[in-house]
């Protein structure tokens, strides 16, 4: 982990209302380089919101969210993601029918700023091949780049997901639940690549899994009903009176 006194993403006091719902309330957390922090709580405590927040699918109602010092609150989604932010979704929204490692190329091209290049095939950069080739390697996934998603088991569909958001060279990845509908038989896929993400890259995952959390995560930040209840390495979360008692209960 890394001891740099600059966190890769600061979130300070962000507050979300739809109407009369306060959905986040003065949140504040921080990523460093390195990083693995977990967000859990219970449904309602407006995880998703807060991470949609941060990608820049919604704006906050009030405060700052911060890459490398830098105030990216009012950049869209898109230039959040050429800042060096990317994002996994709950469910997977992969198109079925192109090839894995087309999938990645188009990131690669998206990230190189060539995606308006239409005259010019896909097929005539094969730098860009070879990276998208790197790419599925480095996450031991190889074995894919001619399937298309139709073809995969959920939990692989879930991997070329992670494969397109790493092909971004993102600084900061969020996940929003990259278990959700992997049946427990493909879990273990999932489990390694997680273990096999870069090393300095900084992550912020939500996931309902207490055992992957307490697994995977240097530090874990816990809602309840849009605020901070606490946060702290796992087993100061496992020894917290409160989370145990309103969240993890028998799983502590």
């Amino acid at each position: 982990m890394s001891t740099l006194k600059q966190p890769v993403l600061r979130v300070r006091q962000l507050d979300k209302r739809f109407g009369g719902l306060h959905v986040t309330r003065q949140v504040s957390m921080a990523l460093h380089r390195g990083e693995r922090v977990a967000l859990i709580g219970p449904n309602g405590a407006g995880k998703t919101t807060l991470v949609n927040q941060i990608s820049g699918v919604l704006q906050p109602n009030s405060g700052r969210i911060e890459l490398d010092g830098r105030d990216v609150t009012p950049l869209r989604q898109a230039q959040r993601v050429r800042a060096g932010l990317a994002r996994t979704f709950q469910i997977t929204t992969l198109p079925m029918h192109m090839t894995v490692q087309h999938q990645v190329e188009m990131a690669l091209h998206q990230r190189e700023g060539l995606a308006h290049r239409a005259w010019r095939s896909i097929d005539g950069y094969p730098r860009v091949r070879e990276e998208a080739l790197q790419v599925l390697a480095d996450l031991k996934l190889a074995h894919l780049a001619a399937h298309t998603p139709a073809s995969l088991a959920y939990g692989e569909q879930r991997l070329v997901e992670l494969a397109l958001a790493l092909a971004l060279r993102p600084r900061v990845l969020l996940l929003d639940e990259p278990m959700a509908g992997v049946p427990r038989g493909e879990g273990h896929t999932v489990l390694q690549a997680l273990d096999r993400l870069p090393a300095e890259l900084a992550v912020l995952i939500i996931e309902h899994d207490m055992d992957l959390v307490f697994r995977f995560a240097h530090r874990i930040v816990v809602l309840a009903e849009g605020a901070v209840l606490a946060q702290g390495t796992p087993d100061e979360i496992r020894r917290h009176p409160i989370v145990r008692a309103a969240y993890l209960g028998r799983e502590a």
